[in-house]
């Protein structure tokens, strides 16, 4: 028995909802998320509680049900069809939008299409053909903190793919990271197109991992590379169209101040980001350089995932040395400022306070290891990382 893709069952995800309001409010969704983020267990959970149909494009014998795909779409026009790595067939989705404007005339407004797709809206949209006004689109992330309560520090180490967070060792966690790695580097990204040597790339990555939540330095990259900084550009939009990367932009404003413009970028798997720079265990992870910087960028992906739709999230740094490690700018016009740190007595920098002077955001909190929640100061709160995801859930209604 498969261990691991049992227990994935067992975890309940916080997007299941959201992915079945969104199916019964629109005649598309489509669901995206990396490879092996439970995207194709969740929609099967979902296949099951209605007439339903799963192909898997990436299998020949599917693929091959598609040989004339608006006959055999057509002959499923009374189920929910699942369409899984979507990307592998782009043209489809012009006879997607045929068929959906064809159900609508009928009267079936909602529930005809599932698409699952491994890469960004940016990446499907080349496929020339869109379905907008037809299709809402979800991201499935890696597991979350609030998925997986009380293994926090777990989290941290192995990343949120199921089958590496569930893993009976960290040793055979970190082997299944390293061969995920190898499979996008070797398989997935050639299948996109981008003919990129997979060692120039994996060098890439790792450069990226020992950078972690620092400000893009694309000149420093491009001279280790011995490439070009377009080439540089390419390679790293690349990564954030597969979900793999977040580039966090600066916040931008009308103050008489300058502000740093570089983004920051950042891994957001914690464990992919362990397994390039070949951390195996937690007390590996303590000693190493990078473990402040990956625990921020740990947390900041946990929030931008709790997030509610519309917010745009982003970081505040002036050249004088203000800095927010993030700031939430919310759908409903509130403001959000957030420190992170690993300490268990965390303490703020005067450049957070004049940084919240320039901002005025209307919270302000500092998210640290520990569970108590207490004042820092008259306006911050420090509290641990489930506390403020309640709040931040809060905060948008």
């Amino acid at each position: 028995m498969d261990f691991s893709s049992l227990n994935t069952r067992m975890i309940k995800r916080q997007m299941m909802s959201s992915i079945i309001e969104a199916i019964n409010s629109n005649p598309a969704v489509g669901l995206l998320g990396p490879r092996q983020v439970g995207k194709t267990t969740l929609a099967l959970e979902i296949g099951q509680t209605r007439p339903s149909i799963y192909l898997d494009l990436e299998s020949d014998s599917d693929r091959n049900k598609l040989s004339h795909p608006e006959l055999y779409l057509l002959e499923h026009t009374d189920k929910l069809v699942i369409l899984d790595e979507i990307q592998r067939y782009p043209d489809l989705f012009k006879i997607l939008r045929c068929l959906i404007d064809k159900g609508r005339r009928k009267g079936r407004r909602t529930g005809q299409f599932l698409l699952l797709g491994s890469a960004s809206l940016d990446l499907l949209r080349q496929s020339g053909e869109s379905l907008a006004g037809r299709i809402s689109y979800l991201e499935l992330t890696p597991l979350q903190p609030l998925e997986v309560t009380d293994k926090t520090e777990k989290l941290w180490l192995r990343g949120g793919f199921p089958d590496s967070f569930l893993s009976q060792s960290d040793q055979k966690s970190l082997t299944w990271r390293a061969n995920f790695i190898r499979t996008y580097l070797e398989r997935d990204i050639p299948q996109l197109g981008p003919r990129i040597p997979a060692e120039t790339l994996r060098r890439f990555w790792i450069m990226l991992a020992h950078r972690q939540s620092t400000l893009l330095n694309a000149a420093e990259i491009s001279k280790s590379l011995g490439v070009d900084g377009k080439t540089v550009a390419k390679y790293l939009d690349l990564l954030v169209d597969l979900l793999l990367v977040r580039r966090l932009q600066p916040w931008h404003g009308n103050l008489s101040k300058r502000l740093v413009k570089s983004p920051k970028v950042f891994i957001r798997d914690s464990g992919l980001c362990h397994a390039l720079l070949n951390i195996r265990d937690k007390e590996t992870l303590l000693s190493h350089p990078i473990a402040g910087a990956s625990w921020e960028s740990f947390i900041i992906e946990s929030l931008i995932s709790a997030a509610p739709f519309g917010t745009n999230a982003s970081f505040f740094r002036t050249a004088a040395g203000a800095e927010i490690d993030l700031i939430l700018d919310l759908p409903n016009s509130r403001r959000i400022a957030i420190e992170i740190k690993r300490s268990l007595s965390p303490k703020l920098e005067k450049g957070f306070h004049i940084a919240c002077e320039d901002l005025k955001p209307d919270m302000q909190f500092v998210v640290y290891p520990g569970k108590e929640t207490y004042p820092l100061s008259k306006n911050v709160q420090a509290l641990s990382l489930s506390s403020i995801h309640k709040i931040i859930k809060a905060s948008g209604c």
